[in-house]
């Protein structure tokens, strides 16, 4: 590299940290990790720094990100850190335009769902296609605040949905990557306070309630889906629950509505040894209400519900109660059960194990 370029690429570097701290919305975890990565190599080159312990999540993540990137030059490095904070700066543009003129109908006070409510029709759709929108604190508790409004407002029926490619790849385990080991009990609790809430708000939902799953669901959002009162799916949607391989057990009602839904033995399959449906798979053992082929998803979708929408509201509030009301008590015992187990599994030695493995396989990637 000649003396002029390693100028004009010092530039672009010292230019692109500038412009990053500027960024308003936080790109996530994925891709501090790179940033930080590409500029320890940038201004230290290749990772000279002892490895963490296995307990030290961040510093660990950081260690291995940095680690990845072996004997890349310190100007390939200063480059490629620039490129990407400039993806950044034009994705947020291009974000901040769109937000320029909101979608008609849509609710503000959210940051990681759509919400939208058009023809009596509230749609909840989850916005973190750069995540495969996994769901985070922040985001549990908007779709709470969601469903409640949802539930109240003039809207005849709800639908959830996915922003992106994935439907949701469900819990977002950087949840666990910042807790400290003395910080683990809190943790468990207060995240069992909020699944159970979270969980609640959807056994309790007044209105019919409509899953419209445009791709891969994973976890927790494959567990609530027994909870909707219908689910379609595209013919690219998969359905996954792999609760023991990351030592954890069942929550969202599926340990009792699971099984009743599909019978012992498949529920067994899906929920004890990690088998992924397909769409049809899922179709046939009763957990998603019909497939659509994927080029014609959306426009067949939502002129059905369009259709439902303008059925008369009372008479599908009071129906859908007539439907759960004799389930409500139960629903509520077993929420209140799994929360309890997923707590002392969350405590438990394996399941910090498996969630450790599960990031050193990540960053191996």
């Amino acid at each position: 590299m000649t003396a002029a370029t390693m100028q004009v690429s010092q530039k672009d570097f010292q230019k692109a940290q500038e412009q990053l701290k500027l960024l308003k919305k936080d790109p996530g975890n994925e891709i501090k990790l790179k940033l930080y990565a590409l500029f320890k190599q940038a201004t230290e080159g290749p990772c000279n720094a002892p490895k963490p312990g296995m307990l030290d999540f961040v510093k660990k993540a950081k260690w291995d990100a940095w680690n990845s990137l072996g004997n890349l030059s310190q100007d390939d490095a200063r480059q490629k850190y620039a490129e990407l904070v400039s993806s950044l700066v034009s994705a947020e543009s291009t974000r901040q335009k769109k937000e320029a003129s909101p979608e008609e109908g849509r609710h503000d006070g959210y940051e990681t769902l759509i919400v939208t409510t058009k023809n009596n029709i509230t749609k909840i759709m989850f916005n973190r296609p750069d995540r495969k929108n996994a769901i985070n604190h922040q985001m549990y508790r908007e779709i709470i605040k969601a469903l409640e409004e949802a539930g109240k407002n003039d809207s005849t029926i709800a639908v959830i949905t996915g922003n992106g490619d994935y439907y949701s790849s469900g819990n977002d385990l950087n949840n666990f990557a910042n807790v400290q080991p003395g910080e683990m009990e809190k943790m468990a609790k207060d995240g069992a306070v909020l699944l159970k809430d979270f969980v609640g708000h959807f056994i309790d939902f007044p209105k019919p309630l409509i899953a419209v799953v445009n791709g891969p669901a994973i976890g927790i959002c494959v567990t609530i889906l027994g909870l909707c009162d219908l689910v379609y799916a595209s013919d690219r949607a998969t359905f996954h629950s792999p609760f023991s391989q990351l030592g954890q057990s069942p929550e969202g009602c599926s340990s009792y509505l699971f099984p009743k839904i599909m019978g012992l033995a498949k529920a067994s399959e899906m929920l004890l040894f990690n088998k992924k449906l397909t769409a049809a798979e899922a179709c046939a053992q009763g957990l998603v209400t019909e497939v659509f082929p994927d080029s014609s998803f959306q426009k067949e979708v939502w002129a059905r519900l369009e259709a439902y929408a303008s059925l008369p509201k009372n008479s599908l509030a009071v129906s859908k109660q007539l439907l759960r009301s004799m389930e409500k008590e139960k629903l509520h015992a077993v929420n209140s059960r799994e929360c309890e187990v997923l707590t002392e599994r969350w405590l438990s030695d394996e399941c910090v194990n498996a969630i450790v493995s599960f990031f050193q396989k990540k960053s191996k990637l």
